[in-house]
């Protein structure tokens, strides 16, 4: 299991991932989910990715081999917008799906995978995308400034409560490390090292990054500041309902 999300902002994107893989409880290892592709001040491209490991590898594997080829329909750095460069992460997981998945099929593997891509292409705007197992993507817009891929349930309520796209990048990455630490209390499958990006929209310049370990300052005060501000909400919120029990 694993556990991404990306936030789209008036200020720019905001993207973590944890690192963490199981295939059961004495196989657990550690495993980067966030890639960057970039030139700067042309564009600037990160992917998160979610689901069978060996699919997301081949994936992203597929992408490097394409880069330099000049391909706008393959090569990210032809990519002449972020709506191209969502189609080919969809066209490269349709191609390592129609080369494997029917083999492992057969052994009963679950060969499923999503990815959200983040970044801009000089020229057009900032955009967030979720590309689908099936190759398809829908792209935030509206009142949809966030997506989650992987264990979902447990950060998600943080994010509803505090997300507005006027949120400031700093409050949206703390806001994503809650998430994170919610998640991680609930399932253990979920854990760091957590991989924090910060992309400020139009810069086009490599974004800030940042990789949290299990025992980072920061993500300790969050924990211990979180969980009892929790607490104290708990026992603050409320009346006497006057139940006779």
């Amino acid at each position: 299991m694993t556990y991404c999300v990306g936030i789209l902002l008036d200020e720019g994107v905001v993207l973590a991932s944890d690192s963490r893989t199981n295939a059961g409880i004495d196989r657990v290892s550690t495993f980067r989910k966030m890639f960057t592709f970039e030139r700067p001040g042309e564009r600037f491209f990160t992917l998160l990715t979610a689901g069978n490991l060996s699919l997301t590898q081949g994936v992203i594997s597929l992408i490097g081999e394409w880069l330099e080829s000049d391909d706008p329909e393959k090569d990210l750095y032809a990519a002449t917008s972020m709506f191209t460069a969502a189609r080919i992460i969809g066209r490269a997981l349709r191609q390592v799906h129609k080369v494997d998945s029917g083999y492992l099929q057969q052994h009963d593997i679950d060969f499923s995978a999503s990815f959200v891509l983040g970044g801009q292409v000089r020229g057009g705007r900032l955009r967030l995308f979720q590309i689908y197992d099936a190759g398809n993507f829908i792209e935030a817009m509206g009142d949809t400034i966030y997506f989650q891929i992987g264990e979902v349930k447990y950060g998600k309520p943080i994010l509803d409560r505090v997300l507005r796209r006027e949120t400031s990048l700093t409050d949206a990455a703390k806001c994503a490390l809650i998430s994170f630490d919610s998640t991680m209390r609930s399932n253990v499958s979920v854990g760091p090292p957590i991989d924090l990006m910060i992309y400020r929209r139009d810069t086009l310049s490599r974004a800030f990054t940042i990789r949290l370990e299990e025992d980072n300052p920061y993500l300790q005060e969050l924990r211990e500041g979180w969980g009892t501000a929790l607490l104290n909400a708990f026992h603050n919120v409320g009346h006497d309902p006057g139940w006779v029990l």
